[in-house]
This record gives structure tokens, sequence and C-alpha cells, in this order.
């Protein structure tokens, strides 16, 4: 019976062993769960924090192209728009006549001034 009684109290105390280190196992997963969801947290957080700061960073820099073009492209006035129009269009005119004596299938256009300079590089 003796024996019977010590294994018993072995058994018993080896018990309390087992459920005192499952209690710290289970208050060690608790604290990691803690510890990783703050970390998450504050991974979002950064995130956001970030986002923010790309959106405000694409806004100047969209602010600053808008400038530069600006800048380097200025409306140019009504009178300029007018004889840029004018010049296309003298342009458009001319082509069919200066494209046919380019390509060497017709004599250089009429009315044209200084026809010697027009020879010189058709001759080329």
């Amino acid at each position: 019976m003796t024996s019977l009684l010590a294994q018993e109290i072995r058994l018993s105390k080896r018990h309390e062993e087992i459920v005192s280190q499952r209690l710290m196992l289970l208050q060690q997963m608790e604290n990691k769960f803690l510890d990783e969801n703050k970390e998450k947290a504050s991974q979002i957080q950064a995130a956001q924090t970030a986002l923010k700061r790309n959106l405000s960073l694409l806004k100047d820099i969209e602010a600053a192209e808008k400038s530069l073009q600006t800048r380097s492209h200025p409306i140019p006035s009504p009178e300029v728009v007018s004889l840029e129009t004018l010049y296309w269009a003298s342009v458009e005119e001319y082509i069919p006549k200066w494209e046919q004596f380019l390509l060497g299938r017709a004599p250089y256009p009429i009315g044209v001034e200084n026809e010697n300079e027009a020879e010189k590089y058709h001759s080329k």
C-alpha cells in the first residue's frame, strides 16, 4: 500500500508540474499573440502613414510638373496663334507643288523667288 501511496504522490506532483508548465506555455502563447497584434497594428499604422506621405508627394510632383509646363510652354498670344495657323495653311497649300519637284517629277514651282538656288539643290 505504501508503494501505491508513494506512486500516487509522485503522479500527483507530476500532474501539478504538467499543469503548471501548461499554464506557463498558455501565458507565453498569449503574450506572443498580443505582441504579434501590436506589431501588425504598428505595421498598418506605418503603411497608412506612408500612403498619406506618398499621396502628398505625388500631389506636389504633379503641381511642380504643371508649373514647369506652364513656364516652358507659355500660352501664346492670339496674334501668334493666328500667324501659326496662317503659316501651316500656307505650307499645306504648297506641299503638293514642292513634293513633285523634290521627288524629281516636276519642274521648279513657278512663282518662287531665287530659282537658281532651287536648281542648285535639285541637281544634287
